[in-house]
């Protein structure tokens, strides 16, 4: 059994991500990492180590210590706060890949590095958008991202690496709270349609955009890394989908829960962000390579984020 080390494992993704493969690979083969002093309760349960992924030396050490074989490179500065700091953004998303790749070379079995659909831009094809198509991102967010395809895709094929990777769309999940893209408001909005508030959406009513519910996102990362590695025909990253919607729609289908819950619209700066990325994603080549198969649409989002966020919902 490879030991796993998850980078950045107290963030929205990296707390299921690195719950599910405990379940799967034992929590003592599962090694969470971030920055805070101590895990988030959700991910308490295992084996923890402080970790700054700019710090090479405390990466190594880490390394070693749990004789790590399989990584799961998390971190990273998203969307929306990428654009309030572009250098940090670009040092830390670039240079932090690139140190785990090198480690590719010699000790480790496989690499896990998230993209997303941020590497498209204005001059992508926004519905049903190819594998393979024009890229013109202009966030750093999404520049950083592009970037990191290009080295995934050198390492594997100058140094064999065996790194994969997801262009994820917008992910909604109710464990922990979003850190800072510009598909945040699909998350925030259930917070406040249960606590009984309006909502300001930062995106006009018909901004459409690919999204996710996080068990998908799990499903899809796991199986990506657990198919052989000769149905990885990708090695930038693969083009991943589930559903499409707009801040309307969802709203809508949150509406038929809770009637009396309203939104109103004021675009900040992220709706040009968002006006830049796809509708909907073609992601025919998962499909067809490895299998994937995604679960929940937007009725099955909306009723599951729902059922577990009201309860845990503090009313003023």
């Amino acid at each position: 059994m490879d030991k796993i080390l998850i980078i950045g494992a107290c963030g929205q993704l990296g707390t299921e991500l690195t719950q599910r493969l405990r379940e799967l690979k034992g929590t003592e083969n599962v090694i969470a990492s971030d920055l805070r002093d101590e895990p988030i309760k959700l991910i308490a349960d295992g084996p923890y180590e402080k970790l700054d992924i700019m710090d090479k030396d405390a990466f190594h050490a880490i390394l070693g210590r749990y004789n790590i074989k399989q990584v799961y490179h998390l971190a990273a500065v998203l969307s929306a706060k990428g654009e309030q700091n572009p250098q940090f953004a670009w040092k830390l998303n670039m240079e932090s890949l690139l140190l785990v790749l090198e480690a590719g070379r010699d000790r480790l079995n496989k690499i896990y590095w998230p993209s997303s659909i941020a590497v498209f831009g204005p001059d992508t094809p926004k519905e049903n958008t190819p594998q393979n198509t024009v890229m013109s991102p202009n966030t750093v967010y999404g520049i950083s991202k592009l970037a990191g395809e290009r080295w995934c895709e050198y390492y594997f094929e100058k140094y064999g690496v065996d790194v994969r990777s997801l262009r994820y769309p917008g992910l909604i999940g109710y464990k922990a709270l979003p850190g800072g893209g510009t598909t945040d408001y699909a998350v925030d909005i259930f917070h406040k349609a249960i606590a009984g508030d309006d909502y300001e959406c930062f995106l006009s009513e018909n901004t459409m955009l690919p999204m996710m519910y996080m068990d998908d996102a799990v499903k899809a990362t796991i199986d990506l890394m657990e198919t052989d590695a000769a149905n990885v025909k990708v090695r930038s990253s693969y083009n991943l989908a589930a559903m499409s919607f707009t801040p309307k729609e969802i709203a809508s289908e949150i509406q038929k829960h809770y009637p009396d819950f309203k939104i109103t619209y004021k675009p900040d700066f992220r709706q040009k962000i968002a006006d830049s990325w796809p509708g909907s994603i073609d992601d025919s080549a998962a499909r067809n390579n490895w299998g994937w198969q995604h679960n929940f649409g937007l009725k099955e989002l909306t009723n599951t984020m729902i059922a577990n966020l009201k309860d845990t919902i503090v009313f003023d």
